[in-house]
């Protein structure tokens, strides 16, 4: 494949060498001279030097018809600008970073939508996601970057004897927008049809809004999960991603900040969050705040030492679960010996995101499921395409299909099946990995 990488900092450095290892066709623009003659030196990419929002430099990186535009620079403002103007001159898939949580909420601006650009990710939001896999009860996980953070998908195990036991899943009544996605029982995991039923012991995963998925989980156990205690170290955006998602989920959560105006900062944003203007490094800060009587202590300061530390002392303290954000490789030993349970390295969630997008066709992005040969694929819907000739009732897709979740300018949601896709819009979908194909002839464009 042909990638363009515009900005060669440590995240863009980190890309083009990945990309080359798995031998695509690199092309590497950044301002500064010397990093460019590093790269063309070291990597066995095409490395330009110039500005990434200018036309004439993006041309003469053969940005047009290439199959994915990546751009990672510092600046959230001229990502988003070159990722769109990427896409205009005919860049086939186009993905800006931003750190900028204003860019990513869409209640007031769709700036993915209006700049036509295919993903905004951010490894802020995309660590926090991975934190919070890890703080849900075991086996759980939620998958919010499908749907740009408005759909969940989470897994959880059927443990008690409900009145959903039993009967099909068609005569249940669960909230509206909500649905079940994937059995797995006996070692076995299959998608869900109407006429499954839920057996106590069974893992299913659940699709819904944030808004009604508690609803639609309690309709398959029978308590509701144990109130548990998050202490959060660092208010940065990974902080503060992490701690709106856990606020109201049935989680005390606490937050600790150097900075004085951070914290008003975040105090302002955080309705249910205990904001602490505290060093989460001292332990005698961590005696005070009673971070021995946490279920979980996780660290995102920014400096990896000081997230190995606080981590340290708080595991000394009592805490069972301790996390951190890591961003050496070379410390990935030593947090094991440490007692840390959990290690996020954002390079390694961003290798994961931009993999997933190496894909032709329709298919934007590709996930498996861990546990079974399911996967949850993100389609582009094309001007032509069979699946926007009949609603969803009547399309014939594979019975090892589902269609989670529909994406389009104005709403992301889960279908009915009497929704009918359109040009443009995205379709998040659960397949066996044989129905794929089977699957994908609905899709391309004039693909009968």
């Amino acid at each position: 494949m042909r990638i363009v990488v515009l900005g060669a900092g440590t995240i863009g450095s980190w890309i083009a060498d990945l990309m080359c290892r798995n031998r695509h066709s690199v092309t590497v623009v950044d301002r500064d001279p010397e990093t460019v003659r590093r790269l063309n030196n070291e990597l066995d990419v095409r490395a330009l030097c110039g500005s990434a929002s200018e036309s004439a430099v993006l041309f003469q990186a053969d940005i047009l018809g290439c199959d994915l535009c990546l751009s990672v620079t510092g600046d959230d403002e001229v990502n988003i600008v070159a990722a769109s103007m990427a896409k205009a001159m005919g860049a086939r898939r186009t993905v800006a970073r931003v750190y900028g949580r204003v860019f990513r909420d869409l209640s007031t601006f769709d700036y993915q939508e209006h700049f036509k650009i295919d993903r905004l990710l951010s490894l802020e939001h995309l660590s926090a996601i991975e934190f919070l896999r890890g703080i849900r009860t075991p086996g759980s996980a939620v998958m919010e970057n499908f749907a740009r953070g408005a759909l969940e998908v989470q897994e959880i195990v059927c443990t008690e004897a409900t009145r959903s036991m039993g009967h099909p899943l068609k005569s249940l009544e669960l909230p509206r927008g909500s649905r079940i996605g994937t059995i797995q029982r006996d070692g076995k995991m299959w998608i869900a049809g109407a006429n499954d039923a839920i057996a106590a012991g069974d893992r299913i995963t659940v699709i819904g809004s944030r808004e009604n998925i508690d609803e639609a989980k309690s309709k398959f156990q029978a308590k509701p999960d144990v109130r548990r205690s998050v202490v959060i170290a660092g208010g940065g955006e990974t902080g503060l991603h992490l701690a709106r998602m856990l606020e109201g989920h049935r989680f005390h959560v606490s937050l600790m900040e150097t900075d004085k105006e951070r914290c008003e900062y975040l105090s302002r944003l955080l309705e249910h969050t205990t904001v602490i203007f505290a060093d989460a490094t001292r332990r005698v800060v961590l005696e005070e705040e009673r971070v021995s009587s946490c279920d979980v202590f996780v660290a995102c300061t920014g400096d990896d030492e000081n997230n190995i530390m606080a981590c340290v002392e708080a595991g000394e303290l009592g805490t069972p679960q301790l996390m951190a954000i890591v961003q050496r490789p070379d410390y990935a030993n030593v947090v094991n010996k440490l007692g840390i349970n959990l290690a996020i390295s954002p390079r390694n969630v961003m290798a994961r995101q931009v993999l997933g997008f190496l894909n032709n066709g329709p298919i934007v992005t590709r996930k498996q499921i861990p546990g079974g040969s399911i996967a949850i694929v993100e389609i582009e819907v094309l001007a032509g395409a069979e699946a926007t000739e009949h609603v969803l009732a009547n399309l014939k897709l594979p019975p090892q299909c589902l269609i989670a979740a529909v994406m389009s300018s104005d709403y992301v949601r889960v279908p009915t099946a009497d929704d009918r896709l359109s040009p443009g819009d995205t379709v998040v979908a659960l397949v066996e990995d044989g129905a794929v194909d089977a699957m994908l002839e609905l899709f391309h464009a004039n693909g009968r």
